[in-house]
């Protein structure tokens, strides 16, 4: 989904600790340090199938989806659709018997009565679905093959899923089962900031994902998810193989996730020579340039043309056709030695070297920064499409609006292909926690943003926890609460509270050598899997060796606040070369580490780092600094590292 600018200050430190008592609690009414520091027991699963350490469980399991899709765009005056023909191969590595599957029907959305439609508020909103008379799919026929004996079934549709109910159970442990699906839909306008077709001089570019009924997840945690697709959730989605083909009119060009496989039969002669080019180039390397947009030459096919791809290990595939597509692509250097491809597609209204034209080189940085540092990109290509959506993320394909510009579109293309890590690689449950999606992402980001051509677009004086205290005076929901039920105006915090979260962890809680370590082992542990919240937080205690309970329950399930203060400074024997005893008050729930700067008059400045437990007992802490001389000033988070609520009682003397 769109990125929210987020901007992070990293900096170093100075830890000194020194003796200390606690004092009585003078003044804090709303702190309790149960609340923190209380009993925490995080949910378990039965039978191994998570382990206590974080990481996938000795009896683990997940089910497989695996697709092969035949669909075609056809492209009319009066509207625009696909039909199509999918044949799931599913299979059931779970210990239970099935009596039905679930499906995802998420183009029913855009129905006129679908539940996003009626709970789309009347001043709408980015995810506005309302008015698409023709939305929605029309499934043709539904067949089932088991064990050999295949049968057509009727299925039951609640708005956007689909149930399939079975003439016998489905085996457990490894069992196959294949349904094939007939349907067609009308292309929105406007797919809710995800899909949809937008009208260029040259022809409409076409956005097309969410475009085939595809399986729900049965896990190990709830059985089927069946949460409905209302707009804002996003997706939980199986891994396997998919096969798609694509048929267009001739005159398009069709780019999508996953590898060409007709390169020789739907690229002209020059083109072919550009792609192999394009495969070996750190340059940006043009396959259709913006003057051949349009030409006889440039697309020498008659009539309908189908474009192959296949993808492996995925859990979902987009796509993108037009007659107005510049495209152009370049190698991606991953630090196994194997190399992939970044390319861009786009109309000539979003050229030009301020936009468009350094889309693949935006791409293939993104690429190889996350590679370098988190998880080898396990594909072999990545494109970018410009379109209607602001911004949008698929495995292998991503979606970005066609006029953005500089680092706005830096911005974009680093945000959506860095989902590709999340929820892609580690493949997360978006539709109810969207914050292990959008945030995990987000605090990517910035260190994507930093790296790029020597930080070209990062803001190095950023202060991204000031960014986020409106959240945490007026955000009403907690973050663990599901997307459809996140006040709009409150949803960002998905994006920006989560990533300050990891901020503060890495910079003021572990350092950042114990923090990417445990973050890097989570990565591993869950690609290609299925984590739950707890699972994260498990591993992040594992793999750190710290006890971080005190941080996440509040940070994830409450709206608590920070409100750290300096009470009081008095000197030993009244003589600051005894020492001064500097008291500090916790005013709000929220328990943090205090990063303290103390400025004596004799021009001797140094920052203190207390650890988070001088909280536990009690919401006052009295210490000893070995002051030489009168304190001049003391100053709490003096890098705004904390979004403190209330930063003017930070400060000492009181100005």
């Amino acid at each position: 989904m769109r990125y929210l600018k987020l901007n992070y200050l990293l900096s170093g430190l100075g830890l000194l600790l020194m003796a200390a008592s606690a004092s009585a609690q003078t003044d804090t009414p709303k702190y309790n340090h149960l609340d923190a520091f209380g009993p925490i027991t995080w949910p378990v699963t039965g039978d191994g199938t998570r382990s206590a350490s974080g990481k996938p469980g000795q009896h683990y399991w997940q089910n497989r989806a695996d697709y092969l899709i035949k669909a075609s765009l056809n492209e009319t005056p009066q509207d625009t659709t696909i039909t199509g023909e999918v044949t799931i191969t599913y299979t059931n590595n779970s210990p239970d018997e099935l009596d039905h599957l679930w499906l995802q029907l998420d183009q029913n959305l855009f129905k006129p009565g679908s539940r996003g439609a009626a709970t789309t508020p009347i001043d709408g909103d980015r995810f506005d679905v309302r008015g698409f008379s023709k939305g929605g799919y029309h499934i043709e026929s539904v067949a089932v093959t088991y064990k050999g004996d295949t049968y057509a079934t009727t299925p039951v549709i609640t708005d956007a899923r689909m149930q399939v109910r079975l003439n016998k159970p489905m085996g457990a442990k490894g069992e196959k089962i294949q349904v094939k699906i007939n349907y067609s839909f009308a292309i929105p306008f406007y797919g809710a900031d995800r899909m949809g077709r937008k009208k260029f001089k040259a022809g409409y570019v076409y956005e097309i994902a969410e475009w085939y009924p595809r399986m729900c997840v049965y896990d190990d945690v709830e059985g089927w998810n069946t949460l409905p697709y209302m707009g804002l959730g996003e997706f939980y989605c199986e891994y396997g193989d998919f096969d798609y083909y694509i048929t267009a009119p001739a005159n398009m060009t069709v780019v999508g996730s996953g590898d060409l496989q007709n390169v020789s039969q739907v690229l002209s002669d020059v083109q072919q020579k550009r792609y192999d080019e394009m495969r070996k180039s750190d340059k940006t390397v043009a396959i259709i340039t913006a003057d051949e947009v349009g030409q006889a030459a440039t697309h020498p096919f008659k009539g309908n043309l189908t474009w192959h791809y296949k993808m492996e290990n995925t859990r979902d595939i987009a796509w993108g056709a037009s007659t107005a597509f510049i495209w152009d692509g370049a190698k991606v250097n991953l630090p196994s030695g194997r190399k992939c491809i970044a390319m861009s597609a786009y109309p000539a209204e979003s050229s030009g070297s301020n936009s468009w034209g350094r889309s693949t080189e935006y791409l293939k940085a993104s690429m190889e920064i996350y590679s370098a540092k988190y998880f080898e990109y396990p594909w072999n290509s990545a494109v970018n499409v410009s379109g209607v959506a602001l911004g949008m993320e698929y495995p292998g394909a991503i979606f970005c609006l066609s006029n953005l510009k500089n680092g706005d579109l830096f911005g974009d293309v680093t945000h959506e292909i860095g989902h590709n890590w999340f929820p892609m690689i580690v493949g997360s449950n978006e539709r109810k926690y969207m914050w292990m999606g959008e945030g995990f992402n987000t605090f990517i980001n910035e260190y994507s943003t930093e790296k790029f051509n020597n930080g070209e677009y990062f803001n190095s004086k950023g202060r991204p926890a000031n960014g986020i205290v409106k959240f945490m005076t007026t955000a009403k929901d907690p973050l663990m609460v599901a997307p459809e039920a996140m006040g709009l105006n409150d949803y960002g915090q998905y994006y920006n509270k989560t990533a300050v979260g990891l901020d503060i962890l890495r910079n003021v809680v572990l350092g950042a050598d114990r923090f990417d370590y445990a973050f890097n082992q989570y990565i591993k542990h869950w690609a290609f899997k299925h984590p739950l919240p707890y699972d994260f937080f498990r591993a992040m205690n594992d793999a750190s060796g710290e006890d971080l309970n005190w941080f996440f329950k509040p940070w994830f399930f409450t709206t608590d606040k920070v409100d750290q203060a300096v009470e009081s400074v008095k000197y030993v024997k009244d003589n600051p070369a005894n020492g001064a005893l500097i008291t500090l008050v916790n005013k709000e729930k929220l328990a943090m580490p205090v990063d303290l700067k103390v400025t004596q008059t004799n021009g001797k400045t140094e920052i203190l780092h207390l650890p988070v437990n001088v909280w536990q007992r009690e919401g006052t802490w009295t210490f000893i600094y070995p002051s030489t001389a009168t304190i001049q000033s003391l100053e709490i988070d003096p890098d705004h590292q904390l979004p403190d609520v209330e930063r003017r009682n930070n400060v000492w003397p009181a100005k």
